[in-house]
This record gives C-alpha cells, structure tokens and sequence, in this order.
C-alpha cells in the first residue's frame, strides 16, 4: 500500500502540472481569441485592460486565480472582465489534464492539445463574430496531416482522407442547401474547419463529429429559435458544436463505434 502511495505522488504532481501548464496556454489563448479578429498583433503589446487600456501586471494575470483574487474587475477601472477568460483557461488546463492522464508524457499529448487548442479558440471566435478565421483552419489542415507521420494512431492516408471526406460532405451539403434556398447555409468556414478535424483524427472521426455536432446543435438551436421567434432563421455559429463533436470523438469516439457495431448490429 505505501509502495502504491508512493508511486501515485508523481502521477498526482504530473496531473496538476499538466491543469497548470494548459491554464497558462489558455491565457495567451484570450489574447490571440480578442486581438486576431481584430487584425491586430497577438504579441505585442503586452496584456491590458479592454476597456481603460492600463498594462496588466504579471501578478495581475495569473490563470483562474488573478481573476478570483480581483473579484473578476480591473484593478485600475473596476469594470468587470468577461467571465470569457478564466473560462477558457480553465478548458484548456482541463482538456490538457485529461489529455494527459489519457497518454502521459507521449508526444501524442502535445499534438492533440495542439489540435484541441485550435478547435477552442476557434470555437470563441466563431461564438463572436460567425466567422471561422482561415488563418487557423488552413495552416491547421496543412499540421494535421504532416503530424500524421509522427503518430501511430493516424496513417497519413487516413489523414488526407479525412481532409477530403470532411472537406467534401460539407462542400456538398453547403451547395444543396445553397441550390434549395437560394442562401448560403453553411459557410466556408465550417467546411475548412472539418477539414482541419479530418487531417488531425482521420476520416473515421467524421461521421461522429457531424453526429454529435448535429445532436448537440440541436439541442441548442431550438430553445433559441423558439425564444427569438425567427425560426430557422435564428443566426447560430455550427463552428462551436463541430469542435465539441471532434473533442468528444477523442475521448468516446472509438468506445461509441464499438457499442454500434458490437450490440445495434449485433457484429
């Protein structure tokens, strides 16, 4: 028992280092979700307050606890900060946390909390401005597939048709509601966005995803169309959902696949 304590201390300290590390990146994350958008230089200059503009001092911009310690407002001006950025470090050291009790130290960690870094800032900057910035989901696509070399979970065939199946069934379906409605439905966006999930987790990871974003997005969409009275009508980013469906395919995805194919179909 004392030999089981004292193997279980380093995988406790590991753990808290990993929530701590993914706070850290969330941090730099806010910047890069508030000033890309804006067309703005995510390194310079350094952190400061939305709305007076005073510099942030390094003890003022600590992960989650700054912001708890400031009851949640600008030392200078008192307005109160979005609770937008103690939410995304927080996810971020969660999902670098869960990704580390799933591989260890494994490079596989440091590219999927690469990919999922991605899907949340773009999942924010969708919820802000319904637009899904090409300069993250191309270069994206163009990682995930390099990094299919250096992973034994993807082959990069699996990679590059995951590029395509993702890429092309939002293509297509974009062009049949686009051709029915004469409006656009789907935007660029998302079809890159797919792309870019296809390159990092493969082909099979799209079914799911479209699934689960399509469940989840419904699950959402008809409280809000019921609520602004406008029906289909109602604005909603599918950006966020499409994310959620590629994260939750990393963690269940497979487990999913096997219940289908072992009980519903009886293989």
């Amino acid at each position: 028992m004392g030999e089981a304590l004292v193997g279980s201390i380093p995988l406790i300290g590991g753990q808290i280092m990993a929530f701590i590390v993914g706070c850290i990146f969330g941090s730099f994350y806010n910047v890069v979700i508030y000033r890309l958008p804006a067309g703005q230089s995510i390194v310079r200059p350094a952190s400061r307050c939305p709305a007076c503009g005073n510099a942030i001092a390094p003890y003022d911009n600590i992960p989650l606890v700054s912001y708890l310690l400031l009851g949640g407002k600008c030392r200078h001006c008192k307005i109160s900060i979005s609770p937008r950025y103690p939410l995304v470090e927080g996810l971020s050291g969660l999902l670098a946390l869960l990704l580390f009790r799933r591989y260890g130290l494994h490079p596989q960690l440091a590219i999927e909390f690469l990919f999922c870094s991605l899907l949340l800032i773009i999942t924010m900057i969708d919820l802000d401005t319904f637009l899904i910035p090409d300069i993250l989901s191309l270069p994206g696509i163009v990682l995930g597939l390099a990094l299919s070399f250096f992973t034994p979970r993807l082959s990069w065939q699996e990679s590059l048709m995951g590029i395509i199946l993702g890429g092309g069934i939002f293509y297509l379906i974009a062009a049949v509601y686009a051709f029915v409605r004469h409006k656009e439905g789907l935007g660029g966006g998302d079809i890159k966005l797919l792309g870019m999930i296809g390159a990092f987790i493969g082909w099979k990871a799209i079914p799911f995803t479209i699934l689960a974003a399509s469940v989840s997005g419904l699950i959402v969409a008809l409280p809000l169309m019921w609520r602004s009275g406008k029906g289909l009508g109602t604005p909603l980013p599918f950006g966020p959902f499409l994310a959620f469906g590629a994260i939750s395919y990393i963690f269940w995805g497979e487990l999913f696949y096997h219940w289908y194919f072992s009980y519903l179909l009886g293989m």
